[in-house]
């Protein structure tokens, strides 16, 4: 067995695995893991949130102003929308292991595009519920396809995918929401539906690129598994797979990491609304400061996924970078609770590093449940898993905002150091869960295994 050693060049880390410092990023979209099927689905992708960008920084006002809805039927419309969103990751899951992704993909744009097209033609709130209900269901399937693509396209390097599949989303996400700016200056009826409009377009384009793509097939052996389990190598040898049930509902194991990773997303919920109500209605700091939440999120992520993502490869760093999740949320709630006590610009710069580090515990967040829904699901069944683990941050989409604004925010200070505790707690539990799953996802090595047939395993770098 080859030990990692001391010593290597600058291009290196211990055992030469990971790279000190990679190519930049615009080098590594040009040539991405998973070659011309990755760089096409990376545009693709880029496409598409562009086209979400309108529609986020749009959807409220055109149902506002055009449609006339009041706040209580947005209110109803988005939720309603967002719990059939839920839907769509299992559904698209199991989907995905019967037939082709590349066309269902690409059926998710199309659908997408009609329903979008629709909202345009329907004229109040109850024409409205089933079509906007539909396009989350769609949005929620494609995010789910999309992440399957990665796992067959990129292989044992999904991490690296991930990385800049997120760096490609937010910076068509800025892009989009940029656009809808100067429509939303305009604020005319004609500027709010072509914005819709150019959401539906970006679908178009999107569906065409997908086309373009190759259809891939789930690879029969996962490298990173064996890198969790070296024992996994010598047992496929030996013709032996562990018993594990191919429904991930009956999986409890699965379906305890998929019920953690719902808490463990909500710091989408925390930089999205409660920062913002948090600094209007509790602080002094100046309202002005809302914006710059976004836009420090947007840049951090461009700028550090992929660093990010190079130091939490393999199944350790993966499971380790839970508890930086947990401490990162701890001290950014710490910071929320103590900014009411503080003066105007002591507020707004609380408030500002309470920002970097939410954004900063997304970004440790956004590596470990990627690469965890992966590793933990049996290859054979992995898509129908991969549905089922996508579930988590629908579900957080829907329940977060409640929670924390008639919850945590309503207690004051100490509901946000509870939840911080909470979060905190919950990545321990995550991560002696998730790292006793590997402790058993494969039975250990026999003896004759290893005599007639050696087999050299990965070994997992120990950390500095």
């Amino acid at each position: 067995m080859r030990r990692a050693t001391k010593g290597k060049g600058k291009g290196e880390n211990r055992g030469g695995r990971v790279p000190a410092r990679g190519p930049g990023l615009l080098a590594q979209l040009r040539n991405p893991p998973g070659g011309r099927n990755a760089r096409i689905m990376l545009l693709a992708l880029s496409v598409d949130r562009t086209g979400s960008g309108l529609w986020a920084a749009s959807s409220v006002l055109y149902l506002t102003f055009v449609t006339h809805l009041s706040a209580q039927q947005i209110g109803v419309l988005l939720g309603v929308a967002g719990v059939a969103g839920i839907a769509g990751s299992p559904l698209a899951g199991r989907l995905a292991g019967r037939f082709p992704l590349r066309p269902l993909l690409i059926g998710c744009h199309l659908l997408r595009l009609v329903t979008l097209t629709l909202v345009l033609l329907c004229p109040g709130f109850e024409a409205l519920l089933p079509v906007v209900a539909a396009t989350y269901l769609g949005d929620r399937a494609a995010k789910t396809l999309e992440m399957l693509f990665a796992t067959r396209a990129a292989g044992e390097r999904r991490s690296a995918y991930q990385a800049l599949s997120r760096s490609a989303a937010n910076a068509g996400y800025g892009v989009g929401a940029g656009i809808a700016a100067v429509g939303l200056a305009v604020g005319t009826t004609g500027a709010y539906r072509a914005l819709i409009l150019g959401n539906a377009l970006s679908f178009v384009v999107a569906a065409v690129l997908v086309w373009r793509t190759r259809e891939l097939r789930e690879a029969s052996v996962e490298v990173a598994r064996s890198t969790a389990a070296p024992g996994a190598a010598s047992a496929s040898v030996a013709g032996r797979t562990p018993d594990r049930p191919k429904s991930p509902w009956r999986d409890r194991g699965y379906l305890r990491f998929v019920l953690l990773d719902i808490p463990m997303n909500l710091d989408d919920s925390v930089l999205g609304v409660g920062l913002p109500l948090w600094l209007v209605n509790r602080t002094s700091a100046p309202h002005a400061l809302v914006p710059a939440f976004l836009v420090i999120n947007t840049v951090l992520v461009v700028m550090l996924q992929l660093t990010v993502s190079r130091r939490s490869e393999g199944p350790r760093r993966t499971v380790r970078t839970l508890l930086l999740y947990g401490g990162l949320m701890f001290v950014c709630c710490a910071l929320l609770a103590g900014a009411v006590r503080c003066g105007t610009w002591a507020a707004a710069a609380v408030l500002l590093g309470a920002a970097v580090l939410v954004t900063l515990a997304e970004l440790m967040r956004s590596v470990s449940s990627w690469e965890l829904a992966v590793l933990l699901a049996p290859p054979e069944a992995r898509a129908a898993y991969l549905g089922v683990a996508g579930m988590s941050q629908s579900i957080q989409k829907s329940a977060g905002p409640p929670l924390l604004t008639g919850v945590v925010m309503a207690a004051g200070p100490a509901g946000w150091l509870v939840l911080g505790t909470v979060i905190a707690g919950l990545a321990v539990a995550q991560r002696h869960s998730c790292a006793q799953r590997f402790r058993t996802l494969a039975p250990p090595a026999p003896d004759y295994a290893r005599t007639a047939a050696p087999v050299v395993p990965v070994v997992p770098v120990a950390p500095e």
